[in-house]
């Protein structure tokens, strides 16, 4: 999108994006020749679980010199339900980890007590946690979320990554209805990618970022079994960016990335940022093991490039959508999991899937230029493509 010709453009919904942007058509790495390791669902996507939906609401609008509370804008919302809004309140087993806590991720520690995720996943920018959060309850209301129940307490879980050099942060332009916007455009099948949603502002490893997802199935004795993830990718150092093995980011050390014409003062140093990811899966699992699929998250950040820097919030959220009556006010419960000594097809899936949704982020996003001018530049596909044969790691 050229932003120098598009004035407003706001409140994008995913319906939309399908109909007027074409994202189905927009090329993802596997397209370009980069190499994978695993096999990918039909979508290769967080929606190949059966039951995910996922929404977005992209917020985009102006140009030029930053004025607080009137833009430039570049943010959004992010809206992931774990077996679909129509199926309301329905708990799955989940867990979260967090590599390095300078972000954000709101009722995780009930996650955690509890051994449950009870709500959607939203994901936005550092400053609209709290709209987005309340945003939520209010729609609990609305649609009676809890089945009737005259008493209920929640805590709906919101991600959050910075997206202030782009994005005119402080004008706190995430509204209720957003939040609305992203939950009713929620579904599954293909979804869009780069810059969408929660990740629209987003930058990473030296150039554009944003949301990026990808998907793994494989078998465990006689059953198949799928695994999805979604990111916010915003994190890292372009000199760490590696794709498919190969040092992409050193070899392209001298192509445009950052361009902070008139960036916030601050302490960001190179490296900082953040990524949010979300892990699902229908393979039953335990709480505990769900602990286990989100600390292996940073095991397919790593691979890309990342590093866990000290100004970076890297927060995951895994859960699983087996063991649909799990979940029990009034009465004890039968569940089934994978024994511990199957488990590592699951890990596999995972440092797999996220590897290649942060370089799909990547792929898909293009240039956006923000707030003061400052300026983020999509990773170059010709470029790239030229690197991987360099190294002789281009696919056929």
């Amino acid at each position: 999108m050229n932003l120098r010709r598009v004035k407003i453009v706001s409140m994008v919904s995913a319906l939309m994006l399908l109909g007027t942007y074409g994202f189905s058509q927009k090329p993802r790495a596997r397209d370009l020749g980069v190499p994978f390791d695993g096999e990918p669902g039909t979508f290769n996507a967080i929606t190949d679980v059966a039951g995910v939906e996922v929404g977005y609401s992209t917020v985009i609008s102006g140009e030029g010199l930053n004025v607080a509370g009137k833009g430039p804008v570049r943010t959004g919302v992010t809206a992931i339900f774990p077996r679909g809004k129509a199926r309301k309140f329905s708990p799955v087993y989940a867990n979260w980890y967090s590599l390095n806590g300078n972000g954000e991720m709101t009722g995780t520690t009930w996650v955690t007590e509890s051994g449950f995720l009870e709500t959607p996943v939203m994901i936005t920018n550092t400053n609209s946690v709290g709209v987005v959060r309340d945003a939520v309850l209010k729609w609990y209301v609305d649609t009676d979320w809890y089945k009737g129940e005259d008493w209920w307490y929640t805590y709906p879980v919101v991600g959050e990554t910075y997206d202030g050099f782009l994005n005119d942060i402080y004008g706190f332009h995430v509204t209720e209805a957003h939040v609305l916007e992203a939950i009713e455009n929620s579904s599954g099948g293909r979804i869009a990618e780069g810059n969408v949603g929660g990740g629209t502002g987003m930058m990473c490893l030296g150039f554009k970022g944003g949301t990026g997802t990808s998907s793994r199935v494989f078998t465990i004795g006689k059953e198949t079994y799928s695994l999805g993830a979604l990111v916010q990718a915003n994190f890292g150092a372009k000199r760490n960016l590696t794709i498919a093995g190969v040092p992409v980011g050193r070899e392209l050390k001298d192509t445009l990335n950052y361009e902070f014409k008139a960036a916030p003062q601050s302490r960001r140093q190179e490296g900082d940022g953040s990524i949010i990811v979300i892990v699902a899966t229908d393979v039953p699992l335990l709480p505990h093991q769900l602990k286990r699929i989100a600390q292996r998250i940073p095991l397919g950040i790593g691979i890309v490039g990342g590093r866990g820097s000290n100004g970076s919030g890297d927060i995951f959220l895994a859960f699983s959508t087996a063991n649909a009556d799990a979940f029990n006010r009034e009465e004890t419960t039968q569940v089934e999991s994978i024994s511990n000594d199957q488990i590592m097809p699951v890990f596999e899936a995972t440092v797999q899937a996220v590897e290649e949704a942060i370089i799909n982020a990547m792929v898909a996003a293009e240039t956006m230029e923000g707030i003061n001018g400052n300026k983020a530049h999509a990773l170059p596909h010709e470029l790239l493509i030229k690197t991987l044969k360099k190294y002789n790691r281009l696919s056929e």
